[in-house]
């Protein structure tokens, strides 16, 4: 059954009448092999058959009976983790047959579109023009261009003109000639003889002076250029990618940039969007970092928990991509367990995803107007309580249990949460 695929999770149930202790361990690395998620199911005798199992790779393990309620919680739980690893995991090997974004996580329509153009002008020797906000990876997308063009196997030199002062900038990008200027030993090679048949990657191209940009203009019209202190032409051979998160049509027109410049750097333009505009893509990032430090910082990690993944799915991420990380790495190491939870990311974005009870304005259906009231009452006292549950729950006179399927009902679609509301209003009313 699971060779045939279909299968999304798989409950286990042991049993002490039949199957020895070699075929349920068979049985459950088998599972654990193919990648689908299983929950066993046991009594009480088999309780250390089913912890076995579970450090064998099982995802989670319940009592039997089993509560209803706690079996569908760790059904979905099963499944959502799971189906995230399956959307990331696809993603990679998509991205891996291209060459080209392997660096690069994100299934959205605003990355789709920038993977459709990076592939429309990697092999072209045309000036690229990359635009958008600090922290979007804006040199990934230069990156990925230079991996998937025919200039692959060649120099990738990426420059922060912001980071090199004003009267080094030149000498670093054209190289200088032995006692061209006070303080130089020896000839040496600029960022554009470096990169030779390669590529240049020149990030905040807004921050050259403007006789620096007259210089660069000539480069990009002549493809030559001469090393400080020398008269000997070099041929520019590197194809050129610029990087920006200024407007530079804005800074045309007060003059801090060249016109002429400006469109001659512009021929084929993309924006890298802002982590905001393709948030789907939020719970894949995440899990990617979670992947990849928790192996570099050798502290092995399973998963993000619902309250937590909420909170960083309804921030803002002013920092984008490159914030995400840094709070996934924060996470890794403040975490207490092999999973992040909600008390493990900084309070700012806690106190974000909390929204005041004077700031509700009712709005839809009588149900959906109650449920965004509990969620808001469960929220701010979750917030009054210093992020402690327990004393959360008692505040409000309601279990622990319910405290936590009101936090995540804002993880759920609109119709999961209609059926959700309508289960708890029942249960609330003590109607069968």
């Amino acid at each position: 059954m699971l060779s045939a695929g279909g299968c999304e999770v798989v409950i286990l149930d042991l049993d002490s009448s039949h199957n020895s202790l070699k075929q349920r361990i068979a049985c459950s690395r088998r599972l654990a092999a193919s990648q689908v998620p299983s929950v066993v199911m046991a009594d009480d005798d088999l309780r250390p058959i089913a912890v076995e199992l579970v450090r064998l790779g099982a995802y989670g393990y319940c009592r039997k009976p089993p509560s209803v309620r706690d079996m569908k919680a760790l059904l979905h739980r099963a499944y959502e983790n799971s189906s995230l690893r399956q959307k990331l995991q696809t993603a990679q090997l998509e991205l891996e047959k291209t060459r080209s974004c392997d660096q690069m996580i994100g299934c959205g329509a605003p990355m789709l579109h920038v993977y459709d153009l990076v592939r429309r002008v990697a092999n072209l020797n045309a000036s690229v023009l990359i635009t958008g906000e600090s922290g979007t990876g804006k040199e990934l997308i230069a990156s990925a261009i230079h991996s998937m063009g025919s200039r692959s196997e060649r120099p990738f030199v990426a420059v922060s003109c912001g980071a090199i002062p004003e009267t080094l900038i030149e000498a670093e990008l054209f190289g200088h000639e032995k006692g061209a200027f006070t303080g130089t030993v020896g000839a040496r090679e600029g960022y554009m003889e470096q990169a030779a048949d390669g590529t240049l990657f020149l990030d905040e191209i807004g921050e050259l002076s403007l006789s620096t940009q007259v210089k660069l203009l000539r480069v990009l019209q002549q493809r030559e250029f001469c090393r400080l202190g020398s008269n000997r032409l070099v041929p520019m051979r590197a194809r050129l990618i610029f990087a920006t998160h200024q407007d530079l049509g804005e800074m045309v027109t007060r003059g801090k940039f060249r016109q002429d410049l400006y469109y001659r750097i512009n021929v084929f333009r993309i924006d890298a969007p802002p982590l905001q505009d393709h948030a789907e893509d939020i719970p894949m990032l995440a899990l990617h970092f979670l992947q990849h430090y928790s192996e570099l910082y050798g502290k092995p990690m399973e998963e993000i928990e619902p309250e937590a993944m909420a909170l960083l799915r309804a921030y803002a991420w002013p920092g984008n991509v490159r914030e995400l990380e840094n709070v996934i790495q924060r996470a890794i190491i403040l975490a207490q367990s092999n999973s992040i939870r909600a008390e493990d990311i900084p309070r700012n974005i806690q106190e974000e995803g909390i929204v005041s009870i004077d700031d509700y304005h009712p709005a839809g259906s009588f149900e959906r107007q109650l449920r965004d009231y509990k969620v808001k009452l469960a929220a701010t006292a979750v917030r009054d309580n210093n992020g402690n549950k327990t004393l959360a729950a008692r505040s409000l006179c309601i279990s622990r249990a319910y405290l936590h399927r009101l936090i995540r009902l804002a993880e759920h679609s609109p119709a999961d949460e209609e059926n959700m509301i309508t289960e708890e209003c029942t249960r609330e009313l003590g109607v069968v």
